[in-house]
């Protein structure tokens, strides 16, 4: 039954360039699972050897290192794939091999960005400036959650749902506002009767009470207090509040203490004062 199934396949070029082309697909998707498979398991036992101080950085850098890993390894099959392909059709690969070189130099050498934006990841991956997973600002513009990493782009997804893809190359300051730990800081004004030890005494017992709250257990690193004064304003006193949070979480803590401090400020008569004009009249 199996040599004549072959023997009909073989009378009929068509079918047996269909099945060749058929079987050069599906080795390269068997290739690829098992490379990407591989990959994924070596980088997260390599990621392990060294230290971080959770593992959420640690995920992290696996997840960044194996999203880039994956794009050059499904890079590198497909471009095999097409060669064999080519093969089946009878052109002959191997000059194409040898020319891919070639055209690779003057490609390089017309496409200078894409080479800035390939050198780029590697100092980005490197000296693990951001992974997947962290909040990026780029060039002090645009900013949201690291979707991906290529070799060649950062993919952010800002809080309006927005998807930006940005070439690396031209990423010239990253800020990172969720390297290892966060921080809250606030400016909050209180009228100038206010007794400032006592707003400091309030917003040091807020800061206490939400970090003893069994609800913010390893997200508030460090309870809420007041800082300092930080300037006399035209209607209020300005004090700023800074309390350190795991990374992501600063803007709901954020919104967690400005409610508790409203409350607390209405409870002991402290006055959030608005700008006010005086105007004299003779």
């Amino acid at each position: 039954m199996l040599t004549q199934i072959i023997e009909y396949i073989q009378e009929r070029p068509e079918l047996e360039l269909l099945l060749t082309i058929t079987l050069i697909v599906a080795a390269g998707l068997i290739v690829k699972w098992i490379a990407m498979r591989g990959s994924s398991n070596f980088i997260r036992r390599a990621i392990r050897l060294h230290k971080y101080k959770t593992s959420k950085d640690e995920k992290q850098r696996e997840d960044t290192l194996i999203s880039i890993v994956h794009t050059g390894i499904g890079l590198v099959v497909w471009i095999m794939v097409a060669f064999f392909i080519l093969g089946a059709f009878g052109f002959d690969i191997l000059p194409l091999i040898a020319g891919a070189g070639v055209i690779g130099v003057a490609l390089a050498f017309g496409a200078q960005s894409l080479v800035k934006d390939f050198f780029a990841s590697l100092f980005i991956l490197g000296e693990n400036q951001y992974r997947v997973g962290d909040v990026l600002q780029v060039n002090q513009g645009v900013a949201g959650l690291v979707e991906r990493i290529t070799l060649r782009m950062t993919v952010l997804r800002d809080l309006d749902g927005k998807v930006h893809y940005i070439p690396n190359g031209s990423i010239e300051l990253a800020t990172n506002m969720t390297m290892e730990f966060a921080q809250v800081d606030l400016n909050i004004g209180v009228a100038y009767s206010s007794d400032i030890d006592q707003v400091e005494q309030i917003i040091n017992k807020v800061g206490k009470d939400i970090y003893e709250d069994k609800k913010w257990e390893g997200v508030i690193l460090e309870p809420a207090h007041m800082l300092r004064v930080d300037s006399f304003g035209d209607s209020a006193i300005t004090v700023k509040i800074v309390c350190k949070t795991a990374p992501i979480r600063q803007w709901e803590v954020k919104s967690e203490i400005l409610r508790k401090i409203k409350k607390a400020f209405d409870k002991e008569g402290i006055e959030i004062p608005f700008p006010q004009r005086v105007i004299h009249t003779k």
